[in-house]
């Protein structure tokens, strides 16, 4: 397979040496690059390319030639045969059994079903409700429907009540050179300003030179005075991936707009909930993570920070320990948010689902409450309300509202 790939890169012109593939394998041997294929692609580019000119043309031959295979490897490494969740004719269920079908009744007895399906099923299943399988109402499996369920082997996001997914998803950076339909963000961001002149002597002072060469009986006296730049310092915490997919146009625009309206611009993403870690990069974000608390102790109390998210999720991923559907947290999400509130009291959060449709979601709510009440649509509108209320907040800490009837305050912030 490897040799393959050697030819291939000699066909596109690439000045690819047997020593240089031999290095590449000897690497391999020593696992520099191990059960990773963000890692094999570094070490192969190390390996068997010297000059940055030509990284562009060993790229589009690396996807062309590997196109397809990280994903058959994450099915060779499930657990679950993959050939059980070949997609089947999806079930169209109506509305009346939609709601007849019961979830199992609750975070440990899912997981615990969960178990002992994996180690009693011995084949594989289509359209049945009780089975790993596809197309059913079974809370295991793909393309079916349960109000409660685990997602495994499944493409793309379906009916959104997936409690825990199966499947290790692949985000993309949003995109920060947007510049069309940018212009409102960036005039409701500049509600968000403090002028102050940093940096080096380096602009025309006018007025400081009149006056300096009027003293100076005439003789010209230059000024210098370093720029005017926005003093405000602001976190920028984006939600990726799953149902924040169908909101990516939306949320590069307001990027955009923040980089060229704040000097001191930093971000981090997250999926559906901030838990111990976020990262910088999606490309390598299983690799470089940062810890939460590093984060909270980095950044000073006179920043601001934004969340940005729909906040749409299993309502077990705010107050469960164990709840993110990515990975087992030993803390709940409203713990972390928590801290992120007392740490940082100039906070908001905003939200790119229609205002209309927030009262219809828990974990909206619950999400809402936890901050103080500070979320805004995801809008011009709510873009300036947001900034106005950045603005106005001191260091004094948020009055926190109580969580949603359906959960407690003290389960949510234990």
């Amino acid at each position: 397979m490897l040799i393959e790939f050697f030819f291939a890169l000699r066909g596109a012109g690439l000045p690819v040496s047997l020593g240089e593939f031999l290095l590449l394998l000897q690497g391999l041997h020593a696992r520099i690059a191990f059960l990773s294929a963000t890692d094999f692609y570094h070490l192969a580019r190390t390996a068997l390319i010297k000059d940055e000119r030509h990284y562009d043309a060993y790229d589009r031959v690396f996807a062309r030639y590997f196109s397809g295979a990280q994903e058959a490897f994450a099915k060779f490494m499930a657990q679950v045969p993959p050939e059980w969740l070949q997609r089947a004719a999806g079930r169209k269920l109506s509305a009346e059994e939609r709601a007849q079908i019961q979830a199992l009744g609750g975070w440990e007895e899912l997981l615990r079903t969960l178990r002992e399906r994996l180690a009693e099923q011995a084949e594989a299943h289509s359209g049945g409700n009780k089975w790993i399988g596809t197309g059913g109402t079974s809370p295991f499996g793909a393309y079916g429907y349960n109000p409660e369920g685990v997602r495994i082997g499944q493409a793309q996001r379906g009916s959104g009540r997936a409690v825990k997914v199966w499947d290790q998803r692949d985000f993309s950076d949003l995109d920060d050179s947007r510049e069309l339909d940018t212009r409102n963000f960036k005039m409701a961001l500049r509600r968000l300003r403090r002028f102050a002149r940093e940096g080096a002597a380096e602009e025309l002072d006018l007025e400081g030179t009149i006056s300096a060469t009027a003293r100076n009986a005439g003789l010209l006296d230059l000024r210098m005075q370093p720029e005017r730049h926005n003093a405000v310092k602001l976190l920028l915490l984006l939600d990726v991936g799953g149902s924040m997919d169908a909101h990516v146009s939306l949320c590069e625009q307001l990027f955009s707009a923040a980089r060229s309206e704040f000097r001191h611009l930093q971000h981090y993403y997250f999926h559906n909930f901030t838990y111990e870690q976020l990262w910088r990069s999606n490309a390598r974000r299983q690799e470089q993570r940062l810890p939460t608390l590093e984060l909270l102790r980095s950044y000073s109390r006179d920043y601001r920070v934004i969340f940005v998210g729909d906040a749409s999720m299993s309502p077990y991923e705010i107050i469960q320990p164990g709840g993110s559907v990515e990975h087992w947290n030993e803390e709940s999400g409203a713990t972390w948010l928590s801290r992120f509130v007392r740490a940082v009291p100039r906070l908001v959060w905003l939200n790119p689902e229609p205002q209309s449709r927030w009262h219809y979601t828990d974990s909206v709510q619950m999400t809402r409450d936890l901050v103080g009440g500070r979320m805004f649509p995801l809008t011009v509108g709510g873009i300036a309300a947001a900034m106005d209320s950045l603005r106005r907040t001191g260091d004094q800490p948020l009055a926190l509202a109580p969580l949603s009837d359906s959960m407690s305050a003290s389960t949510a912030l234990e």
